[in-house]
């Protein structure tokens, strides 16, 4: 049997399965970008495909903490986009 990979939210700090979050990395060049692969290099954060936990990690702040950088709002924005059409 294979083992899950699981990640923590950085809004909910729930732990899921890899494959249900989606990860944004603050690159080496210091973009932030979402990481739509979950390879992409650079310091990466998971958050939970769902519109309450951008909710969540909007209010708490809690990508510009794990990322230790400002979160443009275009990358809200795209979460935003992304989890509404799931």
């Amino acid at each position: 049997m294979k083992k899950i990979p699981m990640r923590r939210c950085v809004a909910t700090g729930e732990s899921l399965p890899k494959k249900e979050m989606i990860r944004i990395v603050r690159t080496p060049q210091g973009n932030v970008v979402i990481d739509e692969s979950g390879r992409q290099n650079g310091r990466g954060a998971y958050l939970k495909r769902s519109l309450e936990a951008l909710e969540a990690a909007k209010k708490r702040k809690a990508l510009p903490r794990a990322l230790e950088c400002e979160i443009p709002q275009e990358i809200y924005d795209e979460l935003e986009q992304l989890f509404s059409h799931e």
